[in-house]
């Protein structure tokens, strides 16, 4: 019997719908008002195309447009559109009140990832502490998948092959790099624990751990992960908070997959 091999379809660029998103990123990266020309030239578009984009993404309300300065910033649609992914997952709503638990008791800044997207991962639950550290993080902000200790687990528990870990590695940035095969032997320490803890490395002075959410298959789809000054917690306490953390990404799991 012959083997017959499917292909996945061929996805064709539409330019249009590209520059479109390219914008609306531009926009909600610089958190300022921008004029066409500064669009356009940032993004290295034609100033005309740039302008009839913009025109459509204000009549849709993703971008606001102020007559007065002839300047752009997304709009309240954003909003609604943000709200409605978030609501699409129980995830959020499920591991509010288990990161408010962990910033209570361990004084941390507790945070809760969706990595769905092979290519990054999404805050889209947060307990902040009033510590001052340098942990720049709000619902909403997007990281590279593979970053700090949440990218060590989702390389652990995700089925990218090896040449594509090392290549998306590489361009990672960390404030004290380290290198790929201590980095390798990281990754099998999360896939073995089930956490996995980032110290001094993708920011300096700050100790990041994180444990999987897993689906009943060992797929990952989101993490906890709770930050907090090197100093701040003894190896005791640390490995408390683990346990802790490991307890309530069981429990929600468990209710996000109870059907």
């Amino acid at each position: 019997m012959k083997s017959t091999t499917i292909k996945s379809p061929r996805i064709r660029p539409v330019p249009a719908v590209s520059r479109a998103i390219a914008i609306l990123r531009l926009l909600g990266k610089v958190r300022t008002p921008m004029g066409v020309n500064a669009i356009a030239q940032t993004l290295e578009l034609i100033p005309s195309t740039c302008l009839h984009i913009l025109r459509a993404l204000v009549q849709e309300k993703l971008v606001a447009f102020d007559p007065e300065t002839k300047h752009y910033r997304l709009g309240a649609g954003m909003v609604t559109l943000a709200r409605s992914a978030l609501e699409a997952t129980a995830f959020p709503v499920l591991v509010q009140p288990m990161l408010d638990q962990l910033l209570t008791r361990w004084g941390v800044t507790a945070i809760g990832v969706d990595v769905g997207d092979p290519d990054q991962m999404v805050v889209v639950a947060l307990s902040r502490s009033n510590i001052p550290f340098r942990l720049h993080v709000d619902v909403g902000s997007v990281f590279p998948a593979l970053l700090s200790a949440t990218g060590r687990l989702v390389a652990a528990f995700g089925e990218q092959p090896e040449a594509e870990l090392k290549r998306r590695f590489q361009k990672l940035r960390w404030d004290k790099p380290l290198d790929y095969d201590l980095w390798c032997k990281e990754v099998a320490f999360a896939k073995k624990q089930q956490y996995s803890l980032d110290r001094n490395r993708y920011i300096a002075g700050l100790s990041i751990v994180a444990v999987p959410v897993l689906s009943p298959n060992e797929k990952i789809t989101h993490t906890i992960v709770c930050a907090s000054l090197m100093d701040a917690l003894n190896k005791t306490q640390m490995s408390q908070l683990i346990q802790h953390m490991q307890q309530e990404a069981r429990v929600v799991a468990n209710q996000i997959f109870a059907n």
